[in-house]
């Protein structure tokens, strides 16, 4: 097998974390060596994998919830590490995860922010009953909201998944697309309508009518499982409906769905960060016509820009993860901001590692002698960053509502 350059982790020299607390930069060690030795050895595997149930990285799952990154983001009182960050410290989480997995941070998210995150809107009894399974990873956490014909658009018309109360109990039917986590979750958070409102319900995946479907085959996050979900009259106790009270649904989504956009941006940066630093090492050694590849000053500019994104991107989702950690419920415009520009930035970077790397870069595996490709896994999962939780277009809507208000925008 032929040796690749060993990529160096250029952030380390170029960039100057002058906004995060000490506490989160010491979090960031802890996190990259967590990602290094639980993630990395398996990073291979898992981009390659078949999507199917025992595709699942389950070993992966268990090491991070083993090393407690589980609890990062939730109060010491339900089993959650109590940070004064927490919301940047998930968020330099994901960023470490995706460096070398962008399925692994994708398997985190959802489990934490997404899943974990809206049981935070729980009764206290709801969140010593399903948080502390969240963070001991005991169960993995999905959640739904999207479905067939309502994705980005989660009016309560739109949905059609319904709960109707019968007595001290609620009836669920419909059907969730595309929910990440599905084929091996124990609970899933879901978006119903009762009545004209929208409200959110814990659904326990082994009650009678729950179905999962197989997973979907996907181009790219092979590791992180998709499938739809059917409900056909399942009985929810009253005590699954969110919060108690029905009819706060949609602003529990859209609150959990903005904080996902944070994860996704720093997921973006992890990618790009892991595309930039392969792309350097290549370029430094690799000659052609007598010198190094570096040498040519379309990659010395190409890679000047990229660099200087890179910066952008991350401190975009620093400053959008303070702000939520600050109190700020929806801290926009950065968390959209954060999220488009880093998921194109992620698809950029990695495109242009693949065209520096040539037919290696297009390349899964050399069959000459193995020679594993180093950035073409990258490419691949890369696009996803600009569809999933608010595609760029939406994204970029509100960015654009910020800037000329409701009245004009719509």
């Amino acid at each position: 097998m032929s040796a690749l350059p060993t990529p160096v982790r250029q952030a380390d020299r170029l960039y100057h974390d002058l906004l995060s607390p000490a506490e989160i930069r010491e979090f960031r060690d802890r996190a990259r060596k967590i990602a290094a030795d639980v993630v990395a050895p398996s990073a291979r595997r898992i981009a390659d994998g078949d999507e199917r149930v025992d595709g699942f990285p389950r070993d992966v799952f268990d090491g991070l919830a083993s090393a407690g990154l589980f609890r990062v983001p939730f109060a010491a009182e339900v089993g959650g590490d109590g940070l004064a960050h927490p919301v940047t410290a998930i968020a330099v989480a994901i960023e470490e995860l995706a460096y070398y997995s962008s399925s692994i941070a994708a398997v985190f998210d959802v489990h934490c922010i997404l899943a974990g995150n809206a049981l935070t809107h729980g009764t206290p009894a709801q969140q010593q009953q399903w948080l502390s399974q969240v963070t001991n990873g005991s169960v993995v956490g999905a959640f739904a909201t999207t479905e067939p014909d309502a994705s980005s658009d989660l009016s309560p018309h739109a949905v059609q998944t319904i709960a109707v109360q019968h007595g001290d109990a609620w009836i669920l039917n419909g059907r969730k697309r595309w929910i990440s986590n599905s084929p091996v979750a124990g609970l899933v958070v879901t978006l119903a309508r009762t009545g004209d409102r929208l409200s959110m319900f814990v659904v326990d995946t082994s009650l009678p009518g729950v179905r999962v479907g197989e997973p979907d085959q996907k181009m790219g996050n092979r590791g992180q499982l998709t499938a739809d979900v059917w409900f056909e009259d399942v009985e929810l106790a009253s005590d699954c409906l969110l919060g108690g009270q029905p009819g706060h649904g949609l602003r529990h989504a859209l609150a959990t769905l903005t904080l996902g956009r944070i994860g996704i941006a720093a997921a973006g940066v992890g990618m790009a960060q892991a595309a930039f630093d392969h792309a350097v090492a290549h370029l430094s050694t690799r000659e052609a016509f007598g010198r190094k590849l570096a040498t040519n000053q379309h990659w010395q500019f190409l890679m000047a820009d990229r660099a200087t994104e890179i910066e952008n991107a991350r401190n975009l989702y620093l400053k959008a993860a303070l702000r939520r950690d600050a109190g700020e419920a929806f801290p926009e415009p950065e968390a959209a901001m954060a999220k488009q520009y880093r998921s194109r930035l992620a698809v950029d970077m990695a495109r242009d590692a693949v065209q520096a790397f040539g037919g290696l870069g297009f390349a899964r595996e050399l069959g000459a002698d193995g020679t594993p490709g180093p950035v073409e896994a990258i490419y691949r999962d890369s696009k996803i960053g600009e569809i999933y939780e608010g595609t760029n277009e939406i994204l970029k809507w509100i960015i654009a509502r910020d800037i000329f208000g409701k009245e004009i925008t719509g």
